[in-house]
């Protein structure tokens, strides 16, 4: 190989391991739907706040509508 095939070489290679690393990531879930949840204050969470509990059940793995209860959230009635 001459030195100027060497810079092609390291593209080829770094848009194949590019490509690899892409493939092998999880495509994300939306989140729950935040609307009919409320915290035992009886208020409802604000989207951030939902969203981070959501998320943190979501780690956890299961389902998540017995885990945000295990957070303190609740169907509204």
């Amino acid at each position: 190989m001459t030195a100027r095939s060497f810079p092609r070489a390291a593209v080829l290679v770094l848009l194949i391991l590019g490509g690899c690393a892409t493939a092998e990531t999880p495509i994300a879930s939306p989140p729950p739907d935040p609307s009919g949840w409320v915290m035992s204050s009886g208020k409802p969470p604000s989207t951030n706040e939902f969203t981070a509990l959501a998320a943190t059940c979501e780690s956890k793995g299961g389902a998540v509508e017995p885990c945000l209860s295990d957070l303190g959230l609740k169907r509204a009635q």
